[in-house]
């Protein structure tokens, strides 16, 4: 077994191995709601403790190129596209509510352009949180997961990081009434927000523009939908969000950032 792939087994042992039981324990053996944001702690930290073991314990690689720089100066635009994406791929998932006549353009569940602007801030302010998830499956899993190949990687990092939130869609977390096509539906999103979140690291060389992404894809994109189509099944809801997501990150996939040489020069200069 070559260094890299003992790295990611190991990665992946940490990061399922201290998930996976502890949110079976926390919802069956405490009876703790998952929605708390206290109890998504430890999951949260879960990749980058796995991500931090492998960096200095078994490949001895270091953090140089773990995208710990802030590059504000330098990639002050793609912070502000972080910022503010997750807020357009729900306008663009509205639109298509709209358009297929399953939701009444009505933004006052929402608390209307206020409690929007409110929704921004919250995504700013929890960025630091979604650290733990970036610092894994981004800035360590999905260079290495397929080498040489950035496309194939990000799908297949994007399923893997989907996979890994699978428990919550039994445990109390989502509530999806049919769980085959839901489950299918949820997969194609996270798979879809990985590129995302991937071409923003390849374009910055900084896991903490991505953590801004993630934090507006749960602070923004999921609240909003959830507030807003309070009355469409999550089948429907799922639909229209992957719509947009597509819409978004299909040409990002086919982008020059995913090209070798782009991916090559971007973790060089971390």
């Amino acid at each position: 077994m070559s260094l890299r792939v003992r790295g990611i087994v190991v990665f992946l042992v940490i990061a399922f191995g201290g998930t996976w039981p502890y949110l079976f324990f926390a919802r069956w053996g405490m009876g703790w709601s998952l929605v708390n944001p206290l109890v998504q702690l430890p999951v949260a930290l879960m990749p980058a403790l796995g991500a931090v073991v492998v960096r200095r314990w078994v490949t001895r690689e270091g953090f140089a190129d773990a995208g710990l720089r802030l590059r504000l100066r330098g990639a002050w635009p793609h912070w502000l596209l972080a910022w503010f994406a997750p807020l357009a791929v729900t306008f663009l998932a509205l639109s298509c509510a709209a358009a297929l006549g399953w939701w009444r353009p009505d933004l006052s569940p929402a608390g209307g352009p206020g409690g929007i602007a409110l929704l921004l801030i919250l995504q700013l302010v929890s960025t630091p949180v979604y650290w733990g998830e970036e610092f894994g499956w981004t800035s360590f899993l999905w260079p290495r997961l397929v080498p040489g190949r950035p496309r194939v990687s990000v799908v297949a990092t994007g399923f893997v990081w989907a996979v890994w939130h699978y428990p919550l869609a039994y445990l109390g977390y989502a509530e999806f009434t049919d769980h085959t096509v839901s489950m299918a539906l949820w997969t194609v999103m996270f798979v879809l927000f990985q590129v995302m979140l991937c071409w923003l690291y390849a374009r910055t060389g900084s896991v903490w523009v991505t953590s801004l992404a993630h934090a507006g894809n749960n602070m923004v994109m999921g609240l909003l939908t959830e507030q807003l189509f309070g009355d469409l099944t999550p089948v429907r809801n799922m639909i229209c969000v992957n719509v947009a997501l597509a819409l978004v990150c299909v040409p990002l996939l086919c982008s020059a950032a995913f090209g070798p040489t782009r991916r090559r020069s971007s973790t060089a200069r971390v």
